[in-house]
């Protein structure tokens, strides 16, 4: 048997989407190829991608859209040598934020491990444009983790994002299957960090099931990443993008996900986002409210944000 072969032979009722409105959609997709800007939504083939755009909302990809680990779950390009950084990217993508109106915005990245710093000054570059452009909107950043680099870690959150998000995608025991590059404690010790040089700020992490953990890892992992003081936590299925990818092992279902959101605000997670269709930026949004509910005072002036 192929080992990439998928042994589930049908999605369940559950993870089928339904069709979106694509007067709206359309909107969003003149606008992305107008100011020539990638989404994760596009180049990771999301499920949400139609409820997304047409709700008028997408989750920015810069410095890709190829990246330079060959993540197998992971539907993004692989490039041994990615393209110079784009010194428009902050400008075009500012742009983007204002002419979309958005309340709150998510950007991401690819991994740039090929840049000394992860590509830490493209996002600090990116905060401040958005900021210049439309005040008012909260910025949520869904960082790589950056080799272990703790001072491009400073510069990623002296631009003063919000949310900080870096998701965990797995159990301890998967890692060196699914993110062979990656490595689980420096994942937290990231998130740690984070919250440590910047009280302030809300973090948060996802996990993807269905590739062979147990229900009792989950719980483990998510008991793990409040011990390091995680926010928020979003939990979905994963879903296999192609042949090649990893398969997957199971289809969890709508009750065991719900199990986990209430266990995981008894932890004490301030928000759950718990679905078989949950991304990491699924309806990223709901944070203003959480924020209104917790709010947190943080310092104004460029030298108080600075934690380098």
């Amino acid at each position: 048997m192929n080992p990439n072969s998928n042994p589930i032979a049908q999605k369940p009722e559950w993870l089928r989407v339904k069709a979106p409105q694509w007067e709206r959609v359309g909107n969003v997709k003149d606008i992305l190829r107008d100011l020539a800007l990638n989404t994760v939504c596009e180049e990771a083939s999301c499920p949400n991608i139609g409820e997304c755009f047409n709700a008028g909302t997408a989750t920015f990809l810069i410095m890709g859209p190829a990246c330079t680990r060959a993540c197998p779950y992971c539907d993004i390009d692989f490039e041994k040598k990615p393209k110079a950084l784009d010194p428009t990217e902050p400008t075009r993508l500012a742009e983007a934020v204002r002419r979309m109106r958005l309340n709150h915005v998510v950007i991401t990245s690819v991994n740039r491990d090929d840049l000394p710093d992860g590509g830490a000054d493209q996002f600090r570059q990116c905060i401040a444009a958005v900021r210049s452009a439309s005040p008012g909107t909260t910025i949520e950043v869904l960082i790589p983790d950056l080799c272990g680099n703790w001072a491009a870690l400073d510069i990623i959150l002296s631009a003063g994002p919000e949310v900080l998000n870096h998701n965990t995608e797995t159990i301890a025991r998967l890692y060196r299957r699914v993110r062979p590059q990656g490595d689980y404690q420096r994942t937290l010790e990231l998130l740690q960090r984070a919250k440590t040089l910047a009280p302030w700020l809300y973090t948060k992490s996802g996990i993807m099931v269905g590739l062979g953990e147990t229900a009792a890892e989950v719980e483990q992992a998510m008991a793990d990443l409040r011990s390091v003081d995680c926010d928020i936590l979003t939990l979905g299925q994963y879903l296999q993008p192609s042949p090649k990818h990893l398969p997957v092992q199971s289809f969890v279902t709508p009750e065991q996900f719900e199990a986990w959101r209430v266990a995981g605000e008894s932890m004490g997670f301030l928000q759950v986002v718990s679905s078989p269709l949950t991304r990491s930026s699924y309806h990223a949004e709901q944070v203003r409210s959480l924020m209104e509910r917790y709010p947190r005072s943080r310092p104004q002036s460029a030298e108080a944000l600075s934690v380098g």
